[in-house]
């Protein structure tokens, strides 16, 4: 079992305090604290993990490695007022056991989120021609949307370590070729509506043609939600909020990754070691701004994670939309609610 990321203490020990040598909170400006104070209820931010060298003085009260971050900075992380939620992207690549869910749990408040990325064997149809694939390499895949895999192997160990705590399960389905878009969406349909009731998952998309009216119709019609993206190959989040609001969806999550014209690669080079905001995104700022103040006035959750390529620092990222939305909340050209994209409706219902 990979111990790198596990939690350090058990229910009701988080330390308010690290212990003598171990990376702490750094001292947080009375403007963050002001921001956080004025955060609508409701609305969780959260980076794409944690582990990053380069948050020192930002997030970190000392240098460290990305190994001992790992291990101790989620506890640290947690403590920062505007910090109360997380991305945790590992899962993705291998499935977690509830204990090791357990562990990340026991290192944060209650009333904070996690965004887990379900295991890709849910959401590859076809294992991609890279190393790491080993000798299935190319080969389809058999566990594509197996709903009772992915209720086994995924959702219940989510459900079982996290539990409240567990913010949105989210299905990444990595840019492919699903082939006929209406097939795809059907088979989408059965699986979600054979997973376990309880958590919120949600859907995130790379192949653009898949919204359609259908797939706002298996939204409507399954409860889970679009994962807005901010994604080069992906339209404006404004746009995709659209999808979330014709859907009736009940909550609002949303990953910004990455802007356009870039790669994860291009990305890495241009903004390591992501100590600052390099290409600031004003217009999906205020978008999600907008976004937010919406749904957390319906009483709707909202979750946004950053990650560090978005615009070169991800908790920088964060609290530059927390002013947004503290701006906009405080009638600052705060438009109204019905002339926002998240007050659309329609779409076909879904027939499979």
């Amino acid at each position: 079992m990979n111990t790198d990321q596990l939690g350090l203490f058990s229910p009701g020990e988080l330390p308010e305090k690290p212990r003598r040598g171990e990376v702490g909170l750094v001292e947080v400006p009375d403007e963050q604290r002001e921001l956080a104070r004025r955060r609508p209820p409701g609305l969780f931010l959260g980076t794409s993990s944690w582990s990053f060298p380069g948050w020192a003085g930002i997030v970190w009260d000392r240098p460290a490695s990305q190994r001992r971050l790992a291990r101790q900075g989620l506890a640290a992380y947690a403590r920062h007022p505007l910090l109360n939620g997380v991305g945790l992207d590992r899962s993705y690549y291998q499935p977690l056991a509830a204990e090791e869910y357990a562990g990340y749990a026991a290192e944060v408040p209650e009333d904070f989120r996690f965004v887990v990325k379900a295991h890709e064997a849910c959401t590859v149809a076809r294992w991609p021609e890279h190393e790491r694939y080993g000798s299935r390499r190319g080969l389809d895949n058999p566990l594509f949307l197996d709903a009772a895999y992915a209720a086994e192997e995924v959702v219940a160990p989510y459900a079982e370590g996290l539990g409240g705590k567990g913010g949105a399960l989210v299905f990444q389905f990595a840019p492919q070729d699903l082939g006929d878009v209406d097939r795809f969406i059907n088979d989408l349909y059965r699986f979600l509506v054979a997973l376990p009731r309880g958590p919120l998952y949600a859907v995130e998309l790379r192949n653009r043609e898949v919204m359609t009216p259908r797939y706002v119709a298996l939204l409507r019609e399954t409860g889970a939600v679009h994962c807005v993206n901010r994604h080069p190959r992906m339209p404006d989040v404004d746009l995709q909020a659209r999808a979330v609001a014709a859907a009736g969806s009940a909550a609002f999550v949303c990953r910004w990754m990455l802007r356009p014209g870039l790669t994860y690669q291009g990305g890495y080079r241009r903004y390591h070691p992501f100590d600052r905001l390099v290409d600031e995104d004003h217009a999906t700022r205020r978008a999600l701004a907008e976004i937010a103040l919406a749904h957390t006035a319906a009483g709707h959750p909202v979750l946004v994670t950053a990650n560090n390529k978005a615009e070169g620092c991800a908790p920088l990222t964060l609290f530059a939309l927390a002013a947004e939305v503290a701006r906009l909340g405080g009638g600052e050209e705060a438009g109204e609610a019905g002339d926002h994209p998240t007050g659309g409706a329609g779409g076909d219902r879904m027939r499979p």
